[in-house]
């Protein structure tokens, strides 16, 4: 089944159009006509199947014939991950934790962070392709890229889960050891210098428990991938 993406829908809707670059590839590429069926979500939970009224392909018209609710996740998880220095790793992390399944993404500009611009519109691009590639029917909430402290003053009176992930040699639990099935979770993910000393005090001062992810000393985008695939795991 091939997906496409319109967070324009909803129940209410009965006909619509589509943007002009998924209008052209209706037509032009897959070359579907009119009467040919095709299978979209709205990244809000619903799965929508769409008779195709118009082939135009400056102007691909449709009509919804049926929808169906998609599989939610039973658990919430943010992961706030600093900035790769280059933007291919970050795009393969939001790409694979888009697959695993995720619920919101914020980029953090930490002390030792090397990348302090980020490309919202090309990730958000990334993240839509995923979920459509792995057939999901719910879009992970990307934010804007926040700094470190201002991160933890709108996490402060979070009274959920929440985890940093950081490589000093101090006093940690491991992550698995800690996680808890169904629940809300946040993890912190430093960049390739780690988190500074300073960093790690407030986050625990903020309430955030330390956690290691295993022996191996990880890459930003790696860990953040096995941090979404532990939460993912003990809630499959």
């Amino acid at each position: 089944m091939q997906l496409f993406f319109n967070p324009s829908i909803d129940s209410n809707t009965k006909e619509f159009t589509f943007d002009k670059n998924e209008s052209k590839h209706i037509a032009k590429v897959l070359r579907k006509s009119e009467g040919d069926l095709l299978n979209i979500t709205n990244g809000k939970g619903v799965f929508f199947e769409v008779l195709i009224l118009d082939s135009n392909p400056k102007k691909c018209m449709g009509k919804i014939i049926t929808e169906t609710p998609g599989d939610q996740l039973m658990y919430t998880l943010h992961l706030a991950v600093a900035p790769t220095k280059l933007n291919d790793r970050y795009e393969w992390f939001l790409e694979k934790a888009t697959e695993i399944g995720i619920t919101e993404i914020t980029p953090i500009l930490c002390d030792h962070s090397e990348r302090k611009i980020i490309k919202l519109e090309r990730f958000e691009k990334k993240i839509q392709s995923a979920m459509k590639q792995s057939l999901k029917a719910y879009l992970p909430k990307l934010n804007k890229a926040t700094t470190f402290n201002d991160f933890l003053k709108l996490q402060k009176n979070n009274p959920q889960q929440k985890l940093i992930a950081h490589c000093e040699e101090t006093t940690k639990q491991s992550l698995k050891s800690v996680l808890k099935k169904r629940a809300h979770t946040t993890i912190l993910i430093g960049p390739e210098g780690d988190f500074s000393k300073d960093e790690i005090n407030k986050s625990i001062g903020a309430g955030f428990i330390p956690v290691s992810l295993g022996k191996s000393r990880l890459r930003t985008e790696t860990a953040a991938v096995v941090a979404c695939h532990s939460v993912s795991f003990i809630n499959d």
